[in-house]
């Protein structure tokens, strides 16, 4: 007895010091849980009923909140009636390009089946969406805001606001997404959108309530399929906070261009007299200007909103101007308590100099898009799994080539090899007349550039390598070049593509493999244990974690 007693003691007291541990653990790396059902519903926010994506039942989805480090745990269940994915813009997946939910990483989750991402957000702060990766479901909603707060003892560059916005913008389809689809594999073009949303709303619909003199905190991000907008509030000055998970220099703008993708953090302060006014978005550089409102509602107003909407700028100049115009505020923290500009980019020597152009042509009498000539088709099995299996055939890297080539657009599975801790500078030459929106999952990038005209060695004496923007997802302006430098130090497959949904749907993206040979886990990690098996890799046996 005396012997099992000890035994019985010595068992509660391991089972005690686990539970330490765990909650040792958790304390440093808290575990966020969240489940949600993927459904299809009547939704109507052009006015027309349409069948729109919902995630628990909501249009758009759910917000994610979480703080730098977090562990999210995201089981999602598919209730849709065809495969689906959630992919998550900006969120880097730090060494688990396994869990970045688009094709070229990750079997789609079947019908009537659920998936679990587990995502660590770490060292990351900042303002990111997720959107749904498969079958331009994207047009039909499925998408939602993400932020990521600094840890409580990491002061940020402003006072803390009086409370949080997420505001969704992005242009829309009356049609159904399936027979939006349905005109692209046929070879056909989108037509103009319908008209523009805020958070899934028309004109009108969507109303924020500020209390008079407080500061808040809006956070904006471009979930649309076509265009660039711009966004400005009546009377009112925006301040500059955040941009993708960096800290900016705090300038003050009346408008904000948001390009297709991009999430942008501004301060606003409710410093106007007591009445309602416009949220005006409309987009940019297009044929037919299409316009919506929201409202701006001060709590202790009771009458309509009134008033002249004011107009976007019009000029290209301008909104070159405000791009360079964003810049990293050196003094700030960032996810961490030390300075954001410690990490001296432009005194590292470049490595290599990729450029990507951007174009527009028929593949078999269908319209396609191409970078570099080459027009991305997905390949029957995901490229990770290919290569974590080591399955020959799936793709060839160098499969698109590092500089621009003349000729007609050509099919190719494109995945473009990389070294792990390579330093690059990327180079993105639009000849064409729209402005192109470029995003990279897995990383953020240094813009270190943007001019019109063609791009040549010489100009990189006009590049800023003191304090350009960190971010996720940049544009390129009509007949002009972007230059960006990447650290690549997240090994992975990650998906370089157009934010213009139609163009990357019809092959404007590719793949850049991160390679190393080392096989530790400090570099990246093994295949998760729930990873669903499609394609040449079902019935395959994965590692655990």
């Amino acid at each position: 007895m005396e012997v099992k007693s000890m035994m019985n003691t010595a068992t509660t007291l391991m089972i005690g010091l686990v539970f330490i541990m765990i909650s040792v653990v958790a304390a440093e790396d808290p575990y966020r849980f969240f489940e949600w059902h993927v459904t299809y519903g009547n939704i109507s926010p052009l006015g027309v009923e349409q069948q729109g994506i919902l995630i628990n039942g909501k249009f758009p989805g759910p917000d994610i909140y979480s703080v730098t480090n977090d562990n999210l745990i995201i089981n999602v269940f598919n209730q849709l009636d065809e495969p689906f994915l959630i992919s998550w813009s900006g969120i880097e997946n730090l060494r688990n390009s396994f869990q970045d939910g688009v094709y070229g990483t990750t079997c789609p989750i079947p019908p009537g089946k659920n998936y679990t991402y587990a995502l660590h957000v770490k060292d990351q702060i900042g303002s990111f969406y997720y959107f749904p990766s498969l079958g331009f479901h994207k047009a039909a909603g499925g998408f939602g805001g993400i932020r990521i707060s600094t840890r409580p003892l990491i002061p940020v560059p402003f006072p803390p606001p009086a409370d949080d916005y997420t505001v969704l913008i992005g242009d829309w389809y009356k049609t159904n997404h399936k027979d939006l689809r349905a005109k692209l594999d046929n070879g056909g073009k989108l037509p103009l959108p319908d008209g523009i949303l805020i958070n899934g709303r028309s004109s009108g619909a969507t109303i924020i309530t500020f209390e008079p003199g407080k500061t808040y905190r809006l956070r904006i991000s471009n979930v649309g399929l076509q265009n660039s907008l711009n966004f400005r509030i009546q009377n009112h000055a925006m301040k500059l906070v955040e941009v993708e998970g960096r800290h900016t220099l705090q300038n003050v703008f009346s408008s904000l261009d948001v390009h297709l993708g991009q999430s942008y953090s501004v301060l606003v302060t409710a410093d106007q007299p007591a009445k309602d006014y416009y949220i005006v978005v409309s987009s940019r550089f297009t044929p037919k200007v299409l316009t919506t409102t929201g409202v701006l509602h001060y709590s202790n107003y009771s009458g309509p909103v009134s008033g002249l909407i004011q107009a976007a700028p019009t000029l290209l100049s301008w909104s070159f101007n405000q791009a360079r115009a964003i810049r990293t505020n050196l003094t700030a923290n960032g996810p961490r308590p030390n300075p954001q500009g410690s990490f001296h980019y432009g005194m590292i020597n470049i490595t290599r100099t990729i450029r990507l152009a951007n174009s527009a042509g028929q593949i078999e009498g269908k319209q396609r898009y191409a970078v570099n000539s080459a027009s991305f088709y997905p390949a029957d099995t995901p490229l990770k799994l290919a290569d974590y299996f080591k399955i020959d055939g799936v793709y060839e890297p160098g499969s698109i080539s590092d500089t621009p080539i003349k000729g007609g657009l050509f099919p190719a599975t494109s995945v473009m090899q990389v070294d792990y801790r390579a330093f690059v500078e990327v180079v993105f030459e639009n000849w064409e007349a729209s402005v192109q929106s470029w995003h990279l999952d897995g990383y953020s990038f240094f813009v270190v550039g943007m001019e019109l005209g063609k791009w040549s060695p010489a100009s990189r004496k006009a590049y800023n390598l003191n304090d350009a923007v960190s971010r996720c997802t940049v544009q390129v302006y009509p007949k002009s070049w972007t230059a960006i430098y990447i650290s690549l130090d997240n090994v992975g497959m990650w998906n370089l593509r157009s934010e213009s949904w139609e163009r990357q749907y019809l092959g404007q993206q590719l793949y850049m493999r991160v390679y190393t040979n080392s096989t530790s886990l400090r570099d990246e990690y093994l295949i998760p244990k729930n990873a669903l098996l499609c394609g040449r890799a079902t019935g395959r046996h994965t590692a655990l974690l």
